[in-house]
Order: structure tokens, then C-alpha cells, then sequence
């Protein structure tokens, strides 16, 4: 079960490539891999974004027969899909599993009605597939059982992310992330301004979409800030921008509910050869390890790392490298979703006689 807001690529999709799986989408969107899909409206009580839009409820989930399904899967502990799917399988043979990237051990979300009766009613789902290493600690801090928790980190496809077949040798910067304050654009922005004082030549590369997509198309109208909006791409899109970037880069901070949890475009970056610079937040730590480069949420602390890169050639292309080898060793799409089908059959062997 899909929640209205869900992004293309990513839980579905990992779901859809687990070896012998099928996969039934209810979805607002048709989701992109080898689905059935049933689109889905939504009743949301809000039209803003709320969490990920876990304040919605999925219409004609009723209209599906469980004899038919072998498990129902939602996405986080505190969204009301959840809730409705361990609402629907009661009394049938079907098995709950629920998908958590949270990392935060005293989410507030969580003592808000109807939030928290989401939350419970996920209690004895037989699944709980963490993203992350901190969702296992939140979950084990909110008192779910270890034995129904498996950890598969996130895949990314390194045929599609891949390095140019020629680094580029331009002090390219690229954004590519939702244009929103928790992103860190602004930051990116700030710092820049101080990174042309040292290489003038330098230039940022936007991707994406939000709230302070009109801050970047002002920088953009201005040359003399090397700031080119690139506007939202696919995945082949943002492949090709990273693969002919010097640099990644954002500059996230936390929210009053969440905190960086992980950032698939940190692994998809690093999968194109190319360095990261990144603010400290929350456990994005797991995807942003050495020798890549965290600092703290100052523009002054971003535009020193920067410099740093676009300046040193040789540098870069050793980081690039340790960061290629990485993501296929540790987060090779193929690799890591047979993984994730690897903890769905652990659970139902548990069960055999």
C-alpha cells in the first residue's frame, strides 16, 4: 500500500525487483517497475504535506480479497495505511510487514492521535524492514520485539548511476534534492557565494523541486552566481548530471519531527565517482562515511570542504573511486534487494512446522 505522496524508485520498486515476488501496487500514481497496479484515491483531512503524507487513508483496500496476498506492506510505523492494512489482514492468513526509515526514538508524531493508534495497531505486524541501522534502535527504544526486525540497507542501480567515462575537470557543484528549508538549499546557496571568492569559475547545479524553488531561480537570473536551475529529472537525468559533476552537495538540518535519515542522493552520487559534502544531520553518517566530508550546518564550514574539492583534482578522484568501490560492494541495487527478499522469507520459514 502506497501512500499519496511516495516518490518514484524507491520502496515499491525494491519490493517489485525481490526474486519470486509479485507485487499489487495500491497507488495514486502508477509506480514505476514490474507492478500490478490498482490506482488509488485518498482521503487526506489536510491537503499539505504531512509527513510523508501518512495522514491519508488509501481508498478500495476493502475491494481486495486477503485469500490472495501473502503479505501487506506500508510504508512507516505512523502512517494510517498502516493502520488500515493491520486492520484489513486481521483474521486472515495474511502477514504484515512495515517499512521504517524513522530514527528518531521519541518522535513526537508518535504521541498524536491518530498517529499513535497507527503506531500501535502496527505492534504485531510480523515485519518491521528498517533502512537504516537507527530505525532498528528507534524501534527497539518504542519497545518492538528484536526477532521481527531485519535491516537491508538501500540499493542503488550502479548500471544507471555510473562514473563519466572521463572525470570532468570543471569545479561543478550539483544539488540534487527536494528544494525545501530541511534540504539545505539556502545553505548551499550562502556558501557558494563564499566558494567563488576563492575559484571564481565555480558553478552549482540545481535538481529538483519545492517551496524555495523561486530563491534558486533568482540566484539563477543573476551570471555572476555560476547557479543554473536544472529543474526536476529523471533517474537517467540525474545520473548524467552527477556523473559530470566535481562535487555533491547539500545541507540538511532537522525539523521539529524529523532528522536526516539516510539520502538515497548521497549513495547515488557516490556511485557516480564523485565526492561528497554534506552538513552533519541526524544518521545520514551511514550513508556518508570517510573519506567523504561532514561539517557542520555553517556556510562558512561548506564553502571550506568545497574548496577543498574543486581545488584538488587528484584528491577527488581518490574519494570518487573508494566511493564507486563502496556502493557496489555495499549497496548494489540487485544485491540489496534480494536482500530485503531475504528478510521476508526468514520471517515466514520462522513459521513452518
Amino acid at each position: 500500500m502506497s501512500l499519496p505522496d511516495q516518490r518514484p524508485r524507491r520502496e515499491l520498486y525494491w519490493m517489485s525487483r525481490m526474486p519470486h515476488t509479485d507485487v499489487t501496487a495500491l497507488a495514486a500514481q502508477e509506480p514505476v517497475g514490474d507492478i500490478t497496479w490498482v490506482p488509488s484515491s485518498y482521503r487526506r483531512p489536510v491537503k499539505r504535506f504531512i509527513e510523508a503524507g501518512a495522514l491519508a487513508w488509501v481508498n478500495g483496500l476493502e475491494e481486495q480479497p486477503p485469500a490472495s496476498y501473502d503479505w501487506v506492506t506500508t510504508l512507516e510505523l505512523c502512517s494510517l495505511v498502516t493502520g488500515q492494512a493491520s486492520r484489513w489482514r486481521r483474521g486472515s492468513r495474511v502477514r504484515q510487514a512495515v517499512v521504517t526509515w524513522e530514527n528518531l526514538s521519541h518522535q513526537p508524531l508518535y504521541r498524536i492521535p491518530p498517529y499513535k493508534q497507527a503506531l500501535d495497531s502496527a505492534r504485531d505486524a510480523d515485519l518491521f524492514l528498517c533502512m537504516i541501522d537507527a530505525a532498528r534502535n528507534h524501534m527497539i527504544d518504542n519497545g518492538f520485539p528484536d526477532h521481527r526486525i531485519r535491516v537491508v540497507k538501500p540499493g542503488v542501480d550502479t548500471r544507471v548511476f555510473t562514473p563519466a567515462a572521463e572525470p570532468t575537470d570543471d569545479p561543478v557543484v550539483v544539488f540534487c534534492s527536494p528544494l525545501a528549508p530541511n534540504k539545505g538549499i539556502d545553505r548551499v546557496l550562502d556558501a557558494m557565494r563564499l566558494v567563488r571568492k576563492r575559484v571564481p569559475e565555480a558553478e552549482l547545479v540545481v535538481a529538483g523541486n519545492g517551496p524555495l524553488r523561486g530563491l534558486v531561480e533568482r540566484a539563477a537570473a543573476d551570471p555572476g552566481t555560476g547557479v543554473r536551475l536544472a529543474g526536476q529529472l529523471d533517474a537517467h537525468g540525474v545520473a548524467d548530471l552527477l556523473a559530470n559533476a566535481a562535487v555533491f552537495c547539500t545541507a540538511p538540518r532537522p525539523t521539529w519531527k524529523w532528522t536526516e535519515q539516510f539520502g538515497l542522493a548521497y549513495i547515488e552520487a557516490q556511485a557516480c565517482g564523485i565526492p561528497v559534502v554534506t552538513t552533519r544531520c541526524g544518521t545520514n553518517d551511514e550513508a556518508v562515511q570517510p573519506p567523504n566530508v561532514l561539517v557542520e550546518d555553517d556556510p562558512e564550514a561548506l564553502a571550506a570542504a568545497l574548496v577543498t574539492q574543486l581545488t584538488d583534482r587528484d584528491l577527488r578522484l581518490r574519494i570518487g573511486a573508494a566511493n564507486r568501490e563502496r556502493m557496489i560492494a555495499e549497496h548494489d541495487l540487485a544485491t540489496q534487494c534480494a536482500r530485503m527478499g531475504e528478510a521476508f522469507a526468514d520471517i515466514e520459514a520462522q513459521d513452518r512446522p
